[in-house]
């Protein structure tokens, strides 16, 4: 079709196009502009490069290699670069596969824009089927269009299905010398070990912080972005290890700080509280302060934090200083400021692992339950109410130690024989028991032996009794029970005890007695057995005076018209009628004010 023009027209004049109307490329984000293209631009492999080059440089190629690790490492990416090194000819043609490929070669170029007729790349989460598979088993007998090698590169490989894996086995196994497979997951333990038989495997580790904090400072440095170095540990805090996820939260900071960005807009851009407030948080419930801490929680949560994610980052805080206490180098983290590092010293020196761990342990049921809550900040309140109120109960070690430490009460009043009556004897049991241990005897007999405790000390077992009640205070139940059972007291004196065994008593019973005696009161105590002359046991007395209790109830005018009255009834239980009065005195005590003893401390009577 030409072009006329007519005199009524006016003739056409030649347009200027200026710059403004040309189409402006493209915004491109930067995990894509930063890419890397070759294996030099690759941070944190250091292990997969050195392989890979070496395979390269002595022509040792695998037929089939498989990415695996945490999203963001660079599985895809690597897949690109080898299958651009396979494929790589060089500026002038001729060269050959390479772990440096040119970036301008057809082939380079094509593999980088993702339109190589040969290079198939394959994403197993939306083609997880055996007829996907079979596709590649079919083309993979065609040599190549125009490259040297066919490479099929498979994403999220794992997603295949079972009959899948199972039809590309053999092809795997054997493929023409013109195919390469690639395969990249984040799931390696779901593909099956016949799969990862057949290839090698390259593990890519997380980028550690202080590569990651340099990565960072040169992508900004390139971009012309002003942003601080609290900024950028917190970024990389917050990416875990992955460097794609690390540069979009740093393309989204730029942008966010307009110019200048710091740790503050990183913090609010990333919805995080202030690693400071979470500090006071912790501490403010280590320290069982419930109303500071419920003040903390609201302040928090009016700033707009999420009561899960306060919880999110206490446990953290818990973790982290449970590994400084173990590990106290671990606080060289460079992503940790130098004041967050010395208040977490500090906290681990303070704190009590015994405590750190059921911190742990609370937290992480109580972000279950807010999970589940209605509301979720009346949730976390009380989460924090419990913390707080169990932040300061003493361990075992520290309750035992408060018991045996108490005030001793006075000597003297109390038992029958000279023993000391009330709490007197357990004061002396307690002390007993802080004693240093000496040897056990060697035989059922035990000898005479100058006491370790002061002269009259034993007076406080100066009963069989009160000897009984320092086994029923060490629990130890059934020695007890044996003792009652089986030993028949003929003498006995503080220090000195001579008994008849009954027939079904055991062997050692008089060296163990000594034994456990010499270690509950320090002193050694001389324990004889004789064959005959003892006194009932002490269940045999009981028995005997439950006996004797029973026929007298039975004797009993009004016992025996209830028995006639109610025929097969039983005495189930004899009681004695102080003992009844006593407990309903008990039962009719009146309750204690909350008001007056609110400030009650079990710990201080």
């Amino acid at each position: 079709m030409a072009l006329v023009w007519r005199p009524n027209q006016s003739p056409p004049t030649s347009r200027r196009v200026t710059m403004s109307e040309t189409p402006e490329k493209a915004y491109q984000v930067l995990a894509r502009k930063y890419r890397p293209e070759t294996f030099a631009d690759l941070v944190g492999q250091d292990a997969m490069v050195r392989t890979l080059r070496n395979a390269f440089a002595a022509d040792r190629i695998a037929q089939a290699f498989v990415m695996t690790g945490i999203r963001g490492t660079g599985k895809t990416t690597t897949a690109r670069i080898i299958a651009k090194g396979l494929n790589c000819i060089g500026p002038d043609g001729t060269g050959g596969p390479t772990t440096e490929p040119c970036g301008k070669c057809e082939h380079c170029v094509a593999i980088m824009e993702g339109r190589h007729v040969d290079v198939m790349e394959m994403d197993a989460a939306s083609h997880t089927g055996v007829g996907d598979i079979r596709e590649i088993i079919d083309s993979v007998h065609y040599r190549a269009a125009s490259a040297r090698y066919k490479i099929y590169i498979i994403d999220e490989v794992h997603m295949l299905s079972t009959s899948a894996f199972n039809a590309l086995l053999k092809t795997l196994e054997e493929p023409p010398a013109h195919v390469k497979f690639i395969f990249a997951t984040t799931e390696i333990r779901k593909v099956p070990v016949t799969v990862l038989s057949r290839c090698q495997r390259f593990d890519l580790k997380r980028i550690e912080p202080e590569v990651m904090i340099a990565l960072l400072r040169k992508i900004a440095t390139a971009e012309g972005a002003e942003i601080n170095d609290d900024a950028l540990a917190l970024i990389t805090r917050a990416a875990e290890g992955s460097a794609r996820d690390a540069t979009s939260i740093l393309d989204q900071a730029i942008s966010h700080g307009a110019g200048e960005t710091t740790v503050d807009q990183v913090r609010a851009m990333l919805g995080l509280a202030d690693r400071g407030r979470v500090l006071d948080l912790f501490d403010m419930v280590m320290r069982g302060d419930a109303a500071q801490a419920l003040s903390e929680l609201a302040s928090q949560y009016a700033d707009g934090a999420d009561p899960m994610a306060v919880l999110r980052d206490l446990a953290e805080v818990t973790h982290w200083i449970s590994v400084l206490k173990i590990t106290p180098e671990a606080a060289e983290d460079p992503t940790v400021p130098p004041d967050e590092r010395a208040r977490g010293l500090d906290m681990a020196g303070r704190l009590q692992m015994r405590s750190l761990t059921r911190m742990w342990q609370m937290l992480l049921k109580a972000m279950e339950e807010v999970g589940q809550a209605p509301n979720a900040m009346m949730a976390a309140e009380m989460a924090v109410i419990r913390l707080t109120h169990v932040a300061d109960l003493p361990d075992p070690e520290t309750l035992i130690k408060r018991l045996n430490d108490g005030p001793r009460p006075p000597s003297g009043g109390g038992m029958p024989g000279g023993a000391p009556a009330g709490g007197q004897g357990s004061g002396m049991v307690h002390s007993a028991m802080r004693a240093p241990m000496r040897g056990p005897s060697s035989g059922p007999t035990m000898t005479a032996a100058a006491p370790v405790l002061a002269e009259g000390q034993l007076q406080v077992y100066a009963t069989f009794e009160a000897l009984i009640e320092l086994i029923r205070d060490k629990r130890d139940m059934l020695f007890l029970k044996e003792i009652e059972d089986c030993l028949r007291l003929v003498r006995y004196s503080p220090g000195r005890i001579e008994f008849e065994p009954t027939p079904d008593a055991k062997p050692d019973l008089a060296a163990r007695l000594g034994q456990r005696l010499q270690g509950w009161t320090g002193s050694r105590w001389a324990i004889s057995v004789t064959k005959s002359g003892g006194a009932p046991t002490i269940a045999e007395a009981r028995t005997a005076a439950e006996a004797a209790e029973r026929a007298e109830a039975e004797a009993n005018p009004l016992v025996q018209a209830v028995m006639a009255a109610f025929p097969g009834a039983e005495i189930a239980e004899i009681r004695a009628a102080e003992d009844m009065a006593a407990r309903a005195a008990a039962e009719a005590l009146p309750e204690v004010d909350p008001e007056i003893d609110d400030d009650w401390d079990p710990f201080e009577e």
